[in-house]
Parts: structure tokens; sequence; C-alpha cells
């Protein structure tokens, strides 16, 4: 769930600076069950009505924070399918568009069909130079061309009813998915697509078809 890593000269676009600061808005309960902020405006929620967690806009300003994600970008890289890193189009041919993920072929057979990720694609330059910083990329993740993906859950810390008259924040930041109950109680960072008609590609080879 963290921003990829990079040197200190490339930040990626999904990076929080330390001049954007979060808001502090008031949690409320809201008059359909669930959460709300005591201020809200339309913006402040998806078209799926799940409310998001709110944090300036100021990118470039103050120092990076490679470890922490901006949810307002994080978002619109996973709608409109940019690179993480630069924020352009991700790559795309006839075999889909381009994802790093996590290594983790022995979680089920067929893998990586469905998995969900946080995530947002990747362009081949970006994806180049993630690779040549970060060495242990090769070993740790893979690359994948995926022709279909879905925006079915947030990433997001839960929240609970209580009996001192407001909603409570609890310890724990879960996966939650579009429709259900739980929806109504997370209050979202970032946005998770479930990957579908995959294909394990050789990076390298992807980068040298395209010099």
């Amino acid at each position: 769930m963290k921003a990829a890593p990079a040197r200190p000269d490339v930040v990626p676009f999904i990076a929080v600076w330390s001049g954007e600061q979060k808001h502090r808005r008031t949690v409320v309960y809201s008059g359909h069950g669930g959460i709300a902020y005591a201020d809200e405006a339309p913006e402040d929620r998806d078209q799926h009505g799940v409310l998001w967690d709110a944090r300036a806009e100021g990118r470039g300003t103050g120092r990076p924070q490679y470890g922490n994600v901006h949810p307002t970008r994080q978002r619109v890289a996973m709608q409109y399918l940019l690179c993480q890193v630069c924020g352009k189009p991700a790559d795309r041919d006839d075999r889909g568009v381009l994802w790093l993920i996590e290594n983790n072929r022995g979680d089920w057979k067929g893998w990586p069909e469905g998995q969900m990720t946080t995530h947002p694609p990747v362009c081949l330059p970006c994806a180049g130079q993630a690779v040549e910083m970060c060495p242990h990329l090769i070993d740790s993740s893979v690359a994948v061309r995926v022709r279909d993906s879905e925006a079915c859950a947030v990433y997001g810390r839960m929240w609970s009813s209580s009996a001192f008259g407001a909603p409570v924040r609890t310890a724990n930041a879960e996966v939650v998915s579009y429709g259900t109950t739980a929806a109504r109680w997370v209050l979202a960072g970032q946005l998770v697509r479930s990957l579908h008609r995959c294909t394990l590609v050789d990076l390298q080879h992807e980068l040298g078809t395209r010099r």
C-alpha cells in the first residue's frame, strides 16, 4: 500500500509532499448510515458513495514523503490508468495495460487472475527506471499486461459507532468492496482495482522492443 520506491530526484506522482497537510474534518454519523463529514461537499464522495480522506493539493511543495500515498492522485491514477510514477498514461498494447505487482505466484492457481491491487499501472520508461533504481524489484515483482480491470474496492481506515455520541476510528485499515455495508464506514485512502485477462511478461523484453 506504499508509494513506489524512488531515488531523491524521481518523486512518484502518487507520493505525498510535506506541504500537503491533512485537512482536519469532523466525522459524524451519516443520515443514511455509516459516516459523513460535518461540512461534507459532493466531491468528498466517489461515484459509489464512499467517503474519501481529505488532504491538501500541493504537489512539489516541501519534501517528498515516499512512503505515503496521496489519496486524490492515487485515485485519479487508478481511475484513468495513469502511470503511478510520472502521471502520464500507462503503457498499453494489444495485450493490455502494463502493471508491476508483487510476485505472489504461489497464492492461488491461475494467479494473478483476479489479483486486487492499490498500485496504479506504469509506463515503460518509468518501469525501466524503477528496476534500475531498485534491483530487488526483479525478484520481488512481476510485470503483467492486463486487458480488463475493475475499480471494485477501496483501502482505508474503518470507523464504528460508539456510545459517546460520535463515530470512532478503529485501528484497522482494510480493503472494502463497493456495495457492502462496510463501505459506509470506511474513510477511503486508495482505490483498488481487480486485474483480469492477465498475461505475465518479461519486463526486460518489453523494454527492448521499444528501443
